[in-house]
């Protein structure tokens, strides 16, 4: 089976953000990842844009906050240059309106930093299981286009199991921070880390918990009530 377009089929990639030693721990963790390799580094948009010009990739890991213009711009020139190269944002920016315009200029997964190898390998794995499931012409039925659309989903809670008033994208960003944690966090942490507010992440961590994607812990002080932590299960 030929999945990619590197040697081998490997699915090739472009790791693009400004900071080197970013750049380059990134690359080493697409590295890791069965199926994957790193056909270049980019630093600016510039760099990126040249190197896509001439060298054919798959996939794009792309910073968002470049030297030169954001990572969205550069999407929106690749499309209009004729570039169809899935992207991935891999980006400190987790305000909602960016998250959002992300989505609306076809990034497939959005990765907010910091983040650790498995939260990667899960979007690179997810990103491999898409591009199965496309394989081949024809149509599709219902299941094929289910398998299709649920493929980068993961363990994310999908449209279907969220009660009205909840928002998958909001969902996914709780969940990219519990992912991305060390350890248990409160529901402090994760609106500030979310940049949501202390009761959205509450709501949102309350919700997962109930769907057995979070587990709940409870953290005893000297006095007071117990804090509840919360951990991706």
């Amino acid at each position: 089976m030929t999945l990619g377009t590197g040697p081998g089929g490997h699915l090739e990639v472009l790791v693009v953000d400004d900071d080197l030693r970013v750049a380059r721990v990134n690359a080493a963790y697409v590295g890791k990842v069965a199926g994957f390799r790193v056909a270049g580094q980019a630093h600016s948009a510039t760099e990126a844009l040249a190197f896509l010009k001439r060298t054919p990739v798959d996939l794009v890991l792309l910073d968002h906050y470049l030297p030169d213009e954001t990572g969205l711009s550069l999407v929106r020139r690749l499309r209009q240059l004729g570039h169809h190269n899935d992207i991935i944002m891999v980006t400190a920016a987790r305000d909602i309106a960016t998250v959002q315009a992300a989505m609306r200029h076809g990034a497939l997964q959005y990765l907010v930093k910091p983040f650790t190898f498995a939260g990667l390998r899960a979007k690179l794995e997810g990103y491999a299981a898409l591009r199965r499931a496309l394989e081949g012409d024809g149509e599709a039925g219902q299941d094929q286009v289910d398998r299709i659309f649920g493929a980068l989903g993961g363990a994310s809670a999908g449209p279907a199991e969220l009660p009205k008033g909840h928002s998958a994208l909001t969902a996914d960003l709780v969940r990219e921070v519990l992912r991305g944690a060390e350890g248990p966090l409160s529901a402090q942490e994760v609106a500030e880390r979310s940049s949501l507010s202390r009761q959205t992440a509450q709501r949102y961590l309350k919700l997962l918990e109930r769907t057995g994607r979070v587990r709940l812990s409870l953290k005893y002080g000297e006095t007071g009530r117990p804090e509840h932590r919360y951990v991706w299960v």
